[in-house]
């Protein structure tokens, strides 16, 4: 298992990968492909959005890439926090292939991204879940997470945020 990040390389598996995603919105939205968009397009949009261009803050992005280099996870890594992502975003987010959910893969690559938070100098990192996604909330607590209050949308959902200092 390595983290990769997003290249030209990897444009066949990364939509093979949207492919089997089985929610509307993609997790982290920083993955999601535009229909009709080349993947060109969407490489330079993320550059963009990496460096914090526009609406966007700082963030580095990886695939979760496994030893037959198919990508089983994806997380973005957030170098700073605005209100939004102090209440329900974090540093970090991350999903994994629906096919792959449920083999520690989120555990490790949680691990590996708080190795990152490190060289970067982000302590504590904020992690959230949605509040019925028991998975992820277990996922940042094998990882060190402390509880804090939660924060409900605008639309009823409860997130869950966690601290991980390290």
């Amino acid at each position: 298992m390595r983290l990769e990040r997003p290249s030209l390389k990897w444009k066949e598996e990364h939509i093979a990968y949207m492919n089997e995603w089985d929610e509307s919105r993609m997790t982290p939205s920083s993955f999601q492909l535009e229909e009709g968009s080349s993947y060109e397009s969407y490489l330079e949009e993320l550059a963009k959005r990496e460096e914090g261009q526009g609406k966007w803050l700082p963030c580095t992005n990886y695939f979760l890439v496994d030893d037959m280099d198919r990508i089983v996870g994806m997380i973005d890594i957030r170098h700073d926090l605005n209100e939004y992502l102090h209440q329900v975003g974090g540093h970090i987010g991350y999903g994994v292939r629906p096919s792959e959910r449920r083999k520690g893969y989120a555990t490790w690559m949680l691990s590996e991204a708080l190795k990152v938070t490190d060289t970067l100098g982000i302590n504590p990192v904020l992690i959230t879940c949605n509040h019925d996604n028991m998975g992820s909330a277990k996922t940042i607590q094998n990882n060190g997470g402390q509880e804090d209050e939660s924060f409900t949308e605008d639309d009823g959902t409860v997130v869950r945020r966690f601290w991980i200092h390290r």
